[in-house]
């Protein structure tokens, strides 16, 4: 067959290559973001219910109303930005399914979108395979920070969204109230669309507040944010998320939507319609995971890797700058095999491939899972 690939240069994705080797080798799995420790018990109960009780077939496509009821009620209490349920809120397959259902509505054959690397790996293909032109603008160092100026400067008559992500993954950096307010100058200057990926909403440290582009009324009038309950509630597999924007941009996303999934999981709909009514049950994650990080960086102390700051995310940098002149990847690889700890290396978020001997490693985990993680690190 005369088969063209619209993405040659793409192969497995650097997650699933190194889950692949952590397996292999008998690793410790400190690369994909996923937790290891359990789901909350009333929210598996709730869903068992809810499978007994017959919510079992397709949902509504925008999601079930009682979950987006509750999503908008907590958006509104959140982030003081009125949200119409029926109107702005769609349910989705996982963040990731919000991303690329957002982008096929809204991005055509040309149009440019600016995203920051280290970026996801999903944003890049998605823009491509929708016709896009990603413009990759690289992070500031040593903060990860967004050069505004430069993000003007890279600014054409194409130019039709900007995509940003804070708490961000992989460096665990947040934007602040001056990067949100930049965002919205140039977005309201340029007529662009936002793309604001929060999945890490809830998982915010030091008494930071998360600054949402729905925080901003004229910015959040031309975004699009992304949130996850996977990330949330410690349940990843569930794939499970949701987009908060506009009713015109909202109706746009759901005609995409429709086609790629349609609808979503609908007992875990249900179920969590009924545990986010109460407030406790997301609003102290922020302490918890930030517990986690401490505890971590308490655990590889004496290590020859130097801890980056980490204000968001559970994901945390390191950096062997002077330890190794290996390459990340050959840094990530060489850790899997010899120490039986395995990270993911920073380079793979970057389009230029730029190596600044940094590996990102998740601390999701349990305590022991850390420990073990850590009497590793301090031996490097």
């Amino acid at each position: 067959m005369n088969v063209k690939s619209r993405l040659p240069e793409v192969g497995t994705s650097i997650f699933s290559v190194m889950s692949k080797m952590a397996l292999e080798h008998k690793a410790i799995n400190l690369s994909q973001g996923f937790p290891d420790f359990p789901v909350s018990e009333k929210l598996i109960e709730l869903i068992h219910q809810n499978m007994k009780d017959g919510h079992n077939q397709y949902a509504p496509m925008p999601g079930v109303p009682s979950l987006r009821k509750v999503i908008a009620e907590v958006i509104t209490a959140t982030y003081q930005r009125p949200t119409d349920f029926e109107t702005e809120v769609t349910v989705t397959a996982g963040g990731t399914e919000a991303i690329f259902s957002t982008i096929a509505a809204l991005i055509g054959s040309g149009d440019e979108v600016i995203l920051f690397d280290p970026a996801y790996d999903c944003y890049d293909p998605a823009i491509r395979l929708n016709g896009g032109i990603p413009i990759h603008i690289n992070l500031k160092q040593p903060h990860f920070a967004i050069d505004w100026q430069e993000v003007q400067d890279k600014i054409t008559p194409d130019t039709k969204m900007i995509m940003v992500n804070t708490p961000h993954n992989p460096s665990g950096a947040v934007l602040n109230e001056h990067d949100m307010l930049a965002l919205q100058e140039i977005a309201l200057k340029h007529d662009l669309i936002v793309l604001s990926d929060e999945v890490y909403e809830r998982i915010i440290f030091d008494d930071t507040s998360h600054q949402s582009v729905l925080k901003y009324p004229d910015l959040a009038k031309r975004s699009i944010a992304v949130f996850s309950f996977g990330k949330t509630f410690h349940a990843t597999g569930w794939k499970v998320g949701y987009t908060v924007a506009s009713e015109e941009l909202n109706r746009e996303i759901r005609k995409t939507h429709q086609f790629i999934t349609f609808s979503v999981n609908t007992p875990i709909q249900f179920a969590l319609a009924e545990y986010l009514k109460e407030s406790k049950n997301y609003m102290y994650l922020g302490k918890f995971y930030q517990q986690k990080r401490d505890f971590f960086l308490n655990q590889i102390k004496g290590s020859s890797l130097k801890p980056l700051p980490c204000f968001g995310s559970y994901f945390q940098l390191l950096s062997y700058e002077g330890v190794s002149t290996k390459s990340e990847m050959e840094m990530a690889a060489w850790m899997t095999k010899e120490k039986k700890l395995t990270p993911i290396p920073v380079s793979a978020f970057y389009k230029d491939g730029s190596d600044q001997k940094l590996l990102r490693f998740c601390f999701a985990k349990s305590d022991t899972t850390l420990e073990s993680a850590g009497k590793i690190l301090r031996m490097i």
